[in-house]
Formats: structure tokens, sequence, C-alpha cells
């Protein structure tokens, strides 16, 4: 986990890395996570995994993989004095490096370990959520940094300290940086055609 210190949100530059500290699954609705060193992503969610064995609370609004950032389980712990890095916030990939809220993943293809995801949504938590949990102000704390709802791309094995990376930022992000530099050119070579001097002056020239 983190050092308590929230990181400036890396952008999805496609270089931005980050790191997976921790996973966790649970067999069956209300049961209590269980912490994995490693786990196997398919198509359709994690071994084991209870969104996978047709068992989550949710099912259907499930996620086959949701991530959170291990940012937002320390300001959590930090603003309330709640832990979660238990994984009671029942998110199976917790993920450091892209700051609290992980905006910047939405609709990006994101490398995580030998998976291949995009998250496409939010995963706000709930009250049933802080029930399991036993915490009271929890679904409050994690309002706006709950978590992200991801689909496969493309199916493999993570492990606790893989890299997670973006492999190709969301469209709407590539394309205003395309937009940017095609500015930055333009105005570039307005500058360019620029005399040094006033008009009429050409001893610049000599």
């Amino acid at each position: 986990m983190t050092d308590g210190r929230e990181p400036e949100p890396r952008q999805p530059d496609g270089e931005s890395t980050g790191t997976v500290e921790a996973l966790f699954t649970a067999p069956e609705s209300g049961a209590p996570p269980e912490s994995r060193d490693r786990v196997e992503i398919r198509a359709d969610g994690i071994d084991g995994d209870r969104y996978r064995l047709g068992e989550g609370h949710f099912q259907l609004d499930g996620c086959p993989v949701t991530l959170v950032a291990a940012e937002a389980v320390d300001a959590v712990r930090a603003e309330t004095g709640i832990d979660v890095s238990d994984g009671r916030h029942r998110r199976n990939v917790v993920v450091e490096g892209f700051g609290p809220e992980m905006d910047g993943l939405l609709q990006a293809s994101v490398a995580v370990g030998g998976a291949l995801l995009r998250p496409t949504r939010r995963r706000p938590p709930c009250a049933h959520l802080e029930e399991l949990a036993g915490a009271d102000g929890l679904a409050s704390a994690l309002s706006q940094r709950g978590g992200l709802c991801c689909d496969v791309l493309e199916p493999g094995p993570v492990a606790v300290g893989d890299a997670v990376s973006i492999r190709e930022a969301d469209p709407r992000s590539a394309g205003a940086a395309i937009a940017d530099r095609l500015r930055e050119r333009s105005h570039g070579e307005a500058s360019d055609d620029t005399p040094d001097g006033p008009p009429g002056d050409r001893s610049h020239g000599r």
C-alpha cells in the first residue's frame, strides 16, 4: 500500500504504470473476502469469485472484474479510521499508481498482469457493502472512489506485484491529445512565418 499521501493521478498517456497491490475474491454473496497472491482472470470473471460462479448479490448488474485504488483505501483510513485493506471494500484488484478515483482509466484498455481489461463505469459502494463490512460511514467515505467495473478484453493470470499500464487511452482522451498536438503544430508553423523585425526592416537578413 502507499504511505498515506495521495500522489497526483497519472494521465492516460500510454506510458503511465501502476502496481497490483492486493487481490481478493469471495466464493458467494456475503462470504468474507479472501486474499489471494494470484488469480486467473477468465472472459467472464475471476476463477473462484462469486460473480463468475453466478453467486453475486448484484448478479444482474455484476462486473466480471472490479478495481479499487490503494490510494482510496488509504484515504478512507486516514479520514475515517475505517481500514478495509483486508478486502472489505469487496473489490477484486487493488491498484496503486493512478490516484484515488482512477477516472483516467475509464474506457481505456488496461493491462493488469497478464490480462487486458476495459474499465467501463464507476462501481459506487452501497448500503449492502457497508452492512457486510460492519463499518458505518464506509459507503459515504468511498462514494467518489468506490472503484471501477471492468470488462475482460483478454483473459490471463494476475499476481500481487504485477504491473498495471494503459495499453490504449480511451477514445475521448486520445482524440483530445491529438487535437492538442495539432494546435501546437499549427501555432509553431504560424510563429515560423512571422518576420523577426518590423515591416520594412530587412536588417535581420543582412
